[in-house]
């Protein structure tokens, strides 16, 4: 008795299509037949790069889709990721269309999710330490300290390079966050990252090279630092109420409520009798400074105790084969319906 191969899974392209007339159509090019299917999404473009591609492309995967305005590139990826999911693609890769990224590495993202070794994957030009020296000084920098924040803000303690575009997701996952939610600009991949935590998606990084042509980056540091880190805490805050008192309760809740109070609270009770002593001339007690001392050093510890708890809890497990079979009817939800928990 013989046995048939199961079909390999449908793979879309999305392709955020903004001033890349210049570019685009190597691109296109470069996208290997195991992709069966591509968007590019014209996001208001005012060079009309949707237009552009319809016609100088002819490769029959290539659909063209349109923002009437610009919504940044996380807009860009909604309208191609909803397109994609109505058109029943199981794994679906974004790849910007500046050429700064390889579309032959196609297979190395799609891979671990057809495994059902990841639910996410993403692209990360630190891997190999002889790629670094060809990147700009300003985008080292940057790039470590968002992917600091990005760290606290999603719990994936093991990723680095956070604002790389190069992604690949399985659809079963991204049926369950919630689409209209994501932040459409610059945040975009970073707020992705903080929305497939709240599912405990596992995210897997893919050393990749990157290329920098003479093209100006939009993402700036002294731009994006200010609207990052208000993303970063507000998402920190909400992830932490959700796993920790919402989802869970644990020694580590504990920590996260006892581990900061103790510790402000000592350095406040501290700085007001320090400032009291000082006007008065008079030397706090051995007693005073204890009280003040005592809980900075617990509230340090638990909180210390919470973060290292945080970093062993990533999540493990890819979630994709779960939600593939199972009869609860999660496999089956509509684009746009989630959990409960990812609407918020």
């Amino acid at each position: 008795m013989t046995t048939t191969a199961p079909a390999p899974p449908m793979i879309a392209v999305v392709l955020p299509c903004y001033r890349v007339t210049a570019q685009i159509l190597p691109v296109l090019a470069a996208i290997p037949p195991g992709a069966r299917a591509i968007y590019c999404v014209d996001d208001g473009c005012p060079d009309h790069s949707g237009a552009f591609v319809e016609a100088n492309v002819t490769d029959p995967r290539v659909t063209v889709l349109y923002n009437t305005e610009n919504r940044g590139v996380g807009g860009a990826m909604i309208t191609g990721y909803r397109r994609a999911l109505e058109d029943g693609a199981e794994i679906i890769v974004k790849i910007d269309g500046d050429g700064q990224m390889d579309p032959r590495l196609l297979a190395k993202f799609a891979d671990p999710i057809r495994k059902g070794q990841s639910d996410y994957t993403k692209g990360n030009r630190f891997f190999r330490l002889e790629g670094v020296h060809d990147m700009p000084l300003s985008r080292l920098l940057g790039n470590a300290l968002l992917t600091f924040m990005s760290k606290l803000s999603s719990g994936y303690w093991h990723i680095f390079d956070p604002t790389n575009g190069y992604t690949a997701i399985h659809a079963a996952v991204l049926r369950q966050l919630p689409l209209d939610k994501i932040s459409p600009r610059y945040f975009f991949e970073s707020d992705m990252l903080f929305r497939l935590s709240t599912v405990r998606a596992v995210v897997t990084d893919i050393p990749m090279a990157a290329v920098y042509s003479n093209q100006a980056s939009g993402l700036t540091i002294h731009r994006v630092l200010l609207p990052f880190l208000i993303g970063h805490t507000r998402n920190f805050f909400k992830r932490i109420f959700y796993n920790y008192f919402l989802r869970d309760f644990q020694i580590a809740s504990v920590e996260w409520l006892l581990g900061p109070m103790l510790a402000l609270g000592g350095f406040a009770f501290g700085l007001d009798n320090w400032i009291a002593s000082t006007a008065s001339s008079t030397p706090a007690t051995a007693g005073t400074v204890m009280i003040a001392a005592l809980p900075i050093i617990v509230g340090v510890q638990m909180t210390l105790g919470a973060l290292n708890y945080d970093i062993q809890n990533t999540p493990q497990r890819p979630l994709h084969p779960a939600l593939d079979a199972s009869s609860d009817g999660l496999a089956d939800t509509p684009a746009g319906r989630t959990f409960e928990l990812g609407n918020c």
